[in-house]
């Protein structure tokens, strides 16, 4: 079930205005986890092509820490 509403939430924010200016944190942190998951990153280009590089521990995913750097 929350894989489900993870992809509706991640649907429904890319099929909005607001997915192409989501550059916040709490914005792309669609599920509130407190971390930033690839699927959630995937709304944006530049991010994702900088994700592996800005995911300094490698454990897939992007704290505020890391993100900070972008």
């Amino acid at each position: 079930m929350k894989s489900i509403n993870k992809t509706l939430a991640l649907i429904a924010l890319a099929s909005s205005s607001a997915a192409f200016a989501a550059t916040d944190f709490d914005t792309l942190d669609v599920d509130g986890s407190g971390t930033i998951s690839k699927s959630e990153a995937s709304i944006d280009a530049k991010l994702m092509s900088m994700f592996s590089e800005l995911d300094t521990d490698q454990n897939g995913e992007l704290s505020k820490e890391e993100f900070s750097k972008a």
